[in-house]
């Protein structure tokens, strides 16, 4: 079935399938956020040739990663408002405040077009995307891939990413 809208789509097994809403959310499905609000933002400080001394160095994140205080914060007020009020819930525990493209791919720690609620639920949440995540980080920091190849697939759609790095 084709509906016609500015949608999010994602391709399982089955085949394409659209959702005319501000978000994809399925019962096993992916919750990708919306590219209009949430299209993912970069460290500036984090690039190719320094990634030896930022991301690739055990311990990096915790000395950029925002406090909770900002994160709990910014999530409140992002379930208050669409697109992320449509999810039903302002259960803070329900969600994660999650970094699009991650702290340990070069995301940037406070912009709030990096920063969206995540849910926990589900078999495709927030867990399965930590996955990805770790997996990028090994291929950047051994050489595998690029910065900006890993920065793109999580930004662009991290359950495809998932797909591709992972299956």
């Amino acid at each position: 079935m084709r509906i016609r809208s500015a949608a999010v789509f994602s391709v399982f097994s089955i085949g394409i399938l659209m959702f005319p809403s501000h978000f994809l959310a399925t019962a096993d499905g992916p919750v990708l956020p919306n590219a209009q609000v949430t299209p993912g933002a970069i460290n500036p400080a984090v690039t190719q040739g320094n990634i030896g001394e930022t991301i690739c160095v055990l311990g990096y994140t915790k000395t950029i990663r925002p406090p909770s205080s900002y994160t709990t914060a910014l999530k409140k007020s992002q379930l208050r408002t669409l697109p992320y009020s449509s999810y039903g819930s302002t259960d803070t525990k329900l969600f994660e405040e999650d970094h699009l493209i991650p702290l340990e791919l070069g995301g940037n720690p406070t912009s709030p077009k990096n920063l969206w609620p995540e849910p926990w639920s589900g078999t495709s949440g927030a867990r399965l995307k930590d996955r990805l995540e770790n997996k990028l980080h090994l291929m950047v920091c051994s050489h595998q891939i690029t910065l900006k190849i890993a920065q793109k697939a999580i930004a662009t759609n991290w359950f495809i990413a998932y797909g591709k790095y992972l299956s």
